[in-house]
């Protein structure tokens, strides 16, 4: 009878994947993922024109070269500029959104005029323009050029990392984990409780119970869905990475797909305890109204879990790294910012797979203790307290 798992494991699988709303939900999400990325992609590639309403003799200037800055810069930014006959109606322009900024001459140079918020890309670019056709007529004035005065002032930047992951992209990815393990945990966990509180209301549980150990029975609907969930998260994370691609991130792929892995492979060992605590769920309910009550501390769990894996940072987010459950968003997430070392995965998921362990003997004993139970719901308490 030691081998009756791997049946129920197998129906629990062949059941699934039958199920058109877990194949469409599955479908939906990898489409939605690409899609995100594509979008993603496409806005951050897309042109972005600043229209700026100007006055003054030499405004058309400064946007001509702040233009050719930009181009420079490698940004999509661009500037287009529209006469105004003062400044007056260049202050009526921009307050009736005909202009995302106003540029006027002032005695000491030029000033930019804004609606409720200044633009930082006008503010970078047109100032850096103005700056420089200012000290190109001041040299001239000075019998100078404009390399005369520039010389021994060029500033290059070296990364000492070149391999380092750009933060915001970590940020992203952080992001990205979080959300699937609560998607993840959320759509298995509760189909494992419903399945038990289904087979208890129905009295299915009790047939089963004569042909299975209940403890084949937890096995096998672990195992099954704990192997489900791998599958789904592997294709969401294929596709992810696919989206990386797409977006010209290539270069980063290395790390990112490294974490993706390491996220992998915690959320699997830790699954096998949410799902054993999802079944403990199910089973110390007797009807599917209890389950909202039986399951709401892991739910509220799940939800600290994925506020902590987004929220926390620091020295916060290097313990919760190591804490089991909450390693699953933290520790893959440090080593896609590359802020954890090579050990520091491997000690986490040995405390990680312990706490599992655990978890697992506690949550079978009160699975086989709860099952049969079908006079109303259970606390934990009283499940522990009932004879095997």
């Amino acid at each position: 009878m030691n081998g009756v798992w791997r049946i129920v494991s197998a129906r629990e699988i062949v059941v699934k994947l039958r199920d058109r709303n877990f194949v469409i939900s599955t479908v939906v999400t990898i489409v939605a993922i690409i899609a995100s990325v594509a979008v993603s992609g496409f806005l951050g590639s897309r042109p972005e024109r600043i229209d700026v309403v100007a006055t003054g003799s030499g405004a058309g200037e400064v946007l001509s070269l702040a233009n050719e800055l930009a181009a420079r810069s490698g940004t999509e930014i661009s500037f287009r500029g529209y006469q105004a006959r003062d400044r007056a109606e260049v202050e009526q322009n921009v307050r009736n959104e005909k202009a995302e900024a106003g540029l006027a001459p002032t005695p000491g140079g030029w000033e930019l005029i804004g609606n409720s918020a200044e633009n930082d890309d006008a503010t970078t670019y047109i100032t850096a323009a103005a700056q420089q056709l200012a000290l190109q007529r001041n040299a001239a004035d000075f019998g100078a050029t404009m390399d005369d005065l520039t010389r021994g002032a060029q500033v290059s930047y070296t990364l000492l990392d070149k391999s380092a992951i750009d933060p915001g992209l970590a940020k992203i990815v952080a992001l990205v984990f979080a959300f699937l393990f609560y998607l993840a945990s959320i759509l298995f966990g509760m189909s494992i409780a419903q399945s038990v509180v289904e087979e208890k209301q129905n009295r299915i549980v009790e047939i089963l119970a004569s042909a299975i150990p209940l403890r084949q029975l937890l096995i096998g609907k672990v195992v099954g869905n704990a192997v489900l969930a791998f599958g789904q998260l592997v294709l969401f994370v294929a596709a992810g990475l696919g989206g990386l691609v797409f977006l010209g991130k290539a270069d980063q792929l290395g790390r990112i797909a490294g974490a993706a892995g390491w996220f992998v492979v915690f959320f699997v060992v830790g699954f096998l305890a949410l799902a054993s605590l999802w079944a403990v769920a199910g089973s110390l309910s007797t009807r599917s109204e209890d389950l909202q009550s039986t399951s709401t501390p892991l739910s509220m769990l799940l939800m600290i879990v994925l506020f902590a894996g987004i929220f926390l940072s620091g020295t916060a987010r290097v313990i919760a790294s190591y804490v089991p459950i909450t390693s699953i968003i933290a520790m893959p997430s440090r080593l896609a910012e590359g802020t954890a070392a090579w050990w520091e995965p491997l000690i986490a998921l040995a405390l990680m797979a312990l706490a599992t362990y655990a978890i697992v003997i506690l949550a079978e004993k009160i699975y086989r203790r709860s099952l049969m139970q079908t006079q109303g719901r259970l606390t934990l308490r009283q499940a522990l307290a009932l004879e095997d």
